[in-house]
């Protein structure tokens, strides 16, 4: 109960906006996106591409490795739904030491957070990040909790100046930081053999189960269909990953 009334205060001081930034919304667009990781220093040679389905054949286009796939989706009763599920089983899941997880409490920054926690958890393994704004973050941030990181990200201006610069950059209007967005990101990484649901607005990271590097994509396109099926008469999910660059 105690899990779950945080998330609820959680949600009502999101929608407040008291206590927390509100930044423009990024545009779930890879150029977009792209341009943000560019500006935090992330290497070109890593890139965000588009999903166009789950379907094995589909999901074979994307160019090797696939280090994390992004789910956008409309926020309605189901996923509220499937929230409160999720946790009422965290307090008997096992998260890895190695996994990096923050919260999110700055109002329309959802794909900022999913990315950052895309990148994060591939940094070592797969990811050199150059120097520049992230990897200054993940420096200082290493021994903080989840909210302490929401924190300190509330107080980035660099990481702030960079993700409203590629925010502007998009094909559609950019909303203003007073709209209210009613979509939301998550993300999926496998870490130490898991593959993890990380949502900054959820209490904890989500244990989906076992996993591995050749099994990653296919377990994490999985852990999406799980989404689709619970709102079965919306089409508004969009995907993106984060792979290699493509050739």
């Amino acid at each position: 109960k105690l899990i779950l009334l945080d998330s609820l205060l959680q949600e009502i001081k999101m929608a407040s906006g008291t206590g927390s930034d509100r930044w423009l919304p990024i545009e779930s667009n890879p150029e977009v996106m792209n341009s943000f990781l560019v500006k935090l220093g992330v290497p070109s040679d890593w890139e965000i591409n588009d999903v166009y389905g789950l379907d094995p054949e589909l999901l074979m286009m994307l160019p090797q490795p696939v280090l994390a796939l992004m789910l956008l989706f409309p926020i309605t009763e189901k996923y509220y739904e499937f929230q409160k599920e999720q946790e009422a089983a965290i307090s008997s899941q096992t998260v890895s030491s190695k996994l990096f997880y923050m919260k999110q409490t700055i109002s329309n920054a959802c794909g900022t957070v999913a990315l950052m926690h895309s990148v994060a958890n591939n940094v070592g393994e797969a990811i050199t990040l150059k120097d520049g704004p992230l990897k200054t973050f993940l420096e200082t941030t290493k021994d903080m909790t989840p909210e302490e990181r929401a924190e300190k990200l509330e107080a980035d201006d660099d990481i702030c100046k960079s993700h409203d610069d590629a925010a502007k950059e998009g094909q559609t209007r950019a909303p203003g930081r007073e709209d209210s967005v009613d979509y939301h990101f998550v993300a999926f990484v496998q870490v130490d053999g898991q593959l993890y649901e990380l949502d900054g607005r959820k209490s904890a990271p989500i244990v989906k189960g076992k996993s591995s590097s050749e099994t990653f994509l296919n377990d994490a396109a999985a852990a999406c269909k799980e989404y689709m099926v619970r709102d079965p008469e919306n089409i508004n999910f969009t995907m993106v990953a984060l792979t290699a660059k493509m050739d």
